[in-house]
């Protein structure tokens, strides 16, 4: 596709955080919903591989097995690190295949599993003890330098509640330093996906440096899913999930 080699060349000299594979020496890092493993699916080949749902297992598209993986659950900031068990396939929407286990002790919404994962290098300086839950200093970001980040150990603590809040989500499609580049590049999504509603298409400003190209709201993940695929489809390599709050 022409217009995909055309804005693979315009983002690398305009946008500020827009991924692609090119930057794959740079630690992974990823937000959106994490697709909990169930029998049935792996029976029907919807996912590839066979995962234990009584234990702490994760699988990647990506990723390679062995690799160290924080999952975060960006709700209650609660964190899982744990060893990649194998690359795998499963629907390209989501963005890492959990167990149920996994779900349960990151207390994650089962309806909307909203995550971030990021890539752990083994060279980087962490405390990594074998599936156990996490909580990150309350004033450290989630996506400040993994060595940087002290972690601690809160796994007899008591679990919390699930948060039932709703939220409206968007699907971050690029981040820029100009307004003009964002707006060029909403023109052409206009243009040539004439199936996409071009009415959730909205730019963001969210700092003085960054602007935003985001699609939304979505308040259902089937919904958000089928722009997602179109987004995909046009070109897009990695498209990251946000929420409004």
């Amino acid at each position: 596709m022409k217009y995909k080699i055309f804005v693979l060349i315009f983002l690398l000299t305009s946008c500020a955080t827009y991924s692609t594979k090119l930057e794959n020496r740079k630690p992974f890092n990823s937000k959106g919903f994490a697709y909990i493993y169930n029998e049935k699916d792996y029976e029907n080949k919807i996912i590839k591989s066979k995962l234990d749902n009584t234990k702490l297992q994760i699988a990647h598209n990506y990723l390679h097995a062995n690799t160290l993986i924080k999952i975060i659950n960006p709700k209650t900031n609660q964190s899982l690190i744990i060893k990649n068990f194998k690359k795998t396939y499963y629907p390209e929407f989501y963005k890492i295949l959990i167990t149920n286990e996994v779900a349960n002790k990151l207390n994650l919404d089962t309806k909307i599993p909203l995550v971030e994962i990021l890539e752990i290098r083994k060279n980087k300086s962490f405390i990594a003890k074998k599936a156990k839950i996490y909580n990150e200093e309350k004033k450290i970001s989630s996506n400040a330098p993994v060595e940087m980040v002290q972690i601690s150990n809160i796994s007899k603590t008591k679990k919390e509640h699930k948060n039932t809040q709703k939220n409206d989500f968007y699907i971050l499609i690029a981040s820029f330093y100009s307004k003009d580049v964002a707006d060029f590049l909403k023109q052409r999504i206009t243009k040539e996906i004439p199936e996409f509603n071009s009415t959730r298409l909205k730019i963001s400003k969210k700092n003085i440096k960054e602007i935003n190209l985001i699609s939304g709201p979505y308040n259902t993940i089937n919904l958000m899913k089928n722009d997602y695929i179109l987004l995909k489809k046009f070109g897009f390599e990695e498209l990251n999930i946000i929420t409004n709050d």
